[in-house]
């Protein structure tokens, strides 16, 4: 892989003569590089997808290729991308569905709208995997049928699609009223009985760790009631009975379903597992009860859960601030905080309470000028990053706080070049901010030369627009192939270095 060239590649100040000489040199991963441009002709897209079905497939997602561009023949993954997004010819499914490499096939049964005829030749395609991924994006009545289907993993698809028919997953879930499955992917391979263990060593072995066959395909027949409980159109009363299944797996998947009903969150909320109440906690639909004895949890991650839950009550939610590490987010329940709620908060005597509100960056000013002069320096570093703090509001966090501060200041948006420059200049220094100054639009030249004394801000600096066009010119022999190809994608680099280094670098 020669890096100045991807570089080049990606440059959006590329004169058009550069561009024709890239596309005429590229090899397949250059001309993959090249497909990202936004400003190729019709004939260099159609010069770039003919290197690789892979370019292809990139640029027919990106709505880049029309069916006409296409020939299913020779690039079938092509064909199969514009298929799946609507935009392919019908007259190519045929082909497709009958095509020797099996994950041609797989790929179409994944595809919308497919003719009846096409279907039905997929449904019976001798590679249990096709059938299965035609289940799994299936309509209605296609899925009904293939529910009963021999073969256990087509079932596992089918209880995981949303359109299959509720009734039929109920069946699936609870095993009534459907004749029991015949195969599973463990006898398929395997003489029974068979548990695969997780040490397995075989390289040609795809079984995941657990998979399991006595007879019963009791593995796959648990991952059926696994998609089934997380299917949000399998009815709740199906579901409910699993509050007391042995696997953790599926109480887990039943704690997390949006319409468990109060009584069952309030089983699920004594459950043995702390994973199992974890899911719970973050569940929209348990109630203040259920909320508050979650919220006395200290099982392993149920507290932290149920702070992103977005119904959590603001007085939990201020107590959960401060029992657990919530960490640097914004919480949906304090996106959603109203005026009131938000000046409550940032007036809260508890330095984890304040840090809550600061996360938003829609503030009223009042609110963020006092979050930004915070005495706690988590509070301060929380709220740096809001639009609208002036350079005096953001010399002050640092004086006030120092090395805590320094780097969250510097991705503030309305940081000025003369800050920035300060900030690189900071004694102690503080590494992580080399790296901040490197991303910021405003980052000056001397800030940017600083920032390539840092081995990890140095590829960033290398990109900015900002740096001496004289010293991205010295940056394209760098060293390191990240710094070297960030410079030649500099936009700033001047188009007669760009023609010397295309010949220079040349593949």
């Amino acid at each position: 892989m020669n890096h100045v060239l991807h570089g080049l590649a990606a440059n959006p100040s590329l004169p058009p003569e550069l561009l024709d000489r890239l596309i005429t040199i590229a090899d397949t991963d250059l001309s993959s590089e090249l497909a990202a441009r936004t400003d190729l002709t019709p004939a260099q897209l159609t010069t770039l997808a003919a290197r690789g079905d892979e370019i292809a497939v990139q640029l027919a997602y990106e709505g880049r290729l029309t069916a006409d561009d296409i020939d299913p023949a020779a690039q079938p993954y092509a064909a199969l991308a514009l298929l799946d997004e609507g935009a392919g010819h019908q007259e190519w499914t045929p082909f497709l569905a009958t095509h020797p490499t099996t994950r041609v096939r797989e790929k179409l049964a994944a595809c919308p709208d497919l003719p009846p005829h096409v279907v039905r030749t997929l449904a019976a395609d001798p590679d249990i995997q096709v059938v299965a991924e035609l289940a799994l994006w299936t309509t209605s009545d296609t899925a009904a049928r293939l529910a009963g289907h021999p073969h256990a993993e087509v079932r596992r698809a089918t209880a995981a699609n949303e359109l299959t028919p509720t009734t039929v997953l109920e069946m699936l879930i609870t095993g009534e009223g459907i004749p029991p499955a015949q195969r599973c992917l463990v006898c398929d391979r395997e003489e029974t009985p068979f548990v695969h263990e997780s040490s397995c060593q075989r390289l040609d072995c795809d079984l995941l760790a657990g998979a399991a066959c006595d007879g019963s395909h009791q593995s796959t027949v648990h991952e059926i009631q696994r998609m089934a409980l997380l299917n949000p159109a399998t009815p709740i009363d199906a579901a409910v009975p699993f509050a007391d299944h042995p696997s953790m797996l599926l109480r887990s998947a039943l704690a997390s379903r949006p319409d468990l009903p109060p009584s069952v969150g309030a089983q699920l909320a004594k459950d043995p597992i702390p994973a199992v109440r974890a899911d719970l906690a973050e569940n929209p639909a348990i109630d203040d009860t259920v909320i508050a004895v979650l919220a006395a949890d200290h099982g392993h991650d149920v507290q932290r859960r149920l702070a992103h839950n977005p119904n959590v009550p603001l007085d939990v939610l201020a107590d959960l601030a401060r029992a657990t590490r919530i960490g640097s987010t914004l919480l949906p329940r304090i996106a959603a905080a109203a005026p009131d709620e938000t000046a409550q908060l940032a007036a809260s005597r508890a330095p984890a309470v304040r840090m809550l509100p600061a996360q938003r960056r829609d503030l009223p000013t009042a609110i963020r000028d006092a979050l930004a002069a915070d005495p706690d320096a988590k509070v301060s570093k929380s709220v740096a990053p809001h639009p609208g703090l002036s350079d005096a509001h953001l010399r002050a966090m640092v004086a006030r706080h120092g090395v805590q501060v320094v780097a969250k200041v510097a991705t503030n948006p309305d940081a000025s070049p003369a800050l920035l420059e300060e900030l690189a200049r900071h004694q102690p220094p503080v590494r992580k901010v080399f790296r901040e100054i490197a991303r910021h639009p405003h980052a000056p030249a001397p800030a940017l030369l600083a920032c390539l004394t840092d081995e990890r801000a140095r590829p960033l600096a290398a990109a900015h627009p900002n740096l001496p066009p004289a010293v991205i010119a010295e940056l394209l022999i760098d060293n390191d192939d990240r710094v070297a190809e960030a410079a030649a994608s500099n936009p700033s680099l001047t188009p007669t270095v760009m023609s010397v280094a295309s010949r220079r670098f040349v593949l």
